[in-house]
């Protein structure tokens, strides 16, 4: 589903270049829970803005089902990511003076092709039972516990229908047995959904929820790389 080659990133500042990314190859298969790991300064913040096709990258090859979308314009991308891909934040990211079944809703509001206002909602009440938070959709942020903020979250992620979903430091904000919760959650996602579940976090503790975790180090990955893709590589 995602294949990366040689993947550059360099951010101008100026008169100086700096390199982020330094040429990462990697492929995910379609509906693998990996994580992408490393220490602050790594380059795991900079691969998941090109993963979510928030950003481009100076150089090399992205391709999400075959399509090489390294140098989609900022529509294409925007049409990209719409159509395919959800995402989780570490803060929540919610309107807080907007009702938690409102704020599911909002993407979908957004998206083509357009559909009625009751079919948004009913879906998205559906979204909100399935991530077990549909006692609540009345309720604004603020009314909810970190937890249930996240599970709104997840909810609106999934609202049109992701294929790919990215998952920024989602235990960040969460105590240690909401964590665990919400990781199981993500899973189960996975499992039963079979979404393509990516997790980008620092911690060793939520990488190992993930069937792979994918470590990375100064702009490169150091570890989690499927062997058949570095043999393709140098072919």
């Amino acid at each position: 589903m995602i294949e990366l080659r040689n993947i550059t990133k360099v951010y101008h500042l100026g008169e100086i270049d700096l390199p982020v990314l330094k040429g990462i190859s990697l492929r995910i298969k379609e509906g693998e829970f990996v994580s992408l790991t490393g220490a602050s300064g790594s380059g795991k913040s900079t691969l998941m803005n090109i993963l979510g096709c928030l950003d481009r990258p100076s150089a090399g090859e992205f391709y999400i089902d075959g399509k090489d979308v390294a140098h989609y314009n900022e529509n294409e991308r925007a049409g990209l990511r719409n159509a395919r891909i959800g995402f989780v934040f570490q803060n929540f990211n919610l309107l807080n003076r907007t009702s938690a079944l409102e704020n599911v809703m909002m993407p979908a509001i957004y998206a083509l092709p357009a559909k009625s206002k009751t079919q948004i909602r009913e879906h998205a009440i559906e979204l909100m039972k399935l991530v077990g938070i549909d006692d609540r959709m009345d309720h604004t942020p603020s009314q909810l516990s970190g937890g249930q903020q996240q599970r709104v979250a997840i909810a609106r992620s999934l609202i049109n229908n992701p294929s790919i979903l990215l998952a920024d430091e989602p235990t960040g904000n969460l105590d240690s047995t909401t964590s665990v919760e919400v990781l199981n959650m993500f899973r189960e996602l996975n499992r039963k959904q079979g979404i393509t579940i990516i997790i980008v976090t620092h911690d060793p503790k939520t990488a190992a929820f993930t069937d792979r975790a994918i470590r990375m180090s100064d702009g490169l990955i150091t570890e989690g790389v499927a062997d058949e893709l570095s043999i393709e590589l140098k072919k």
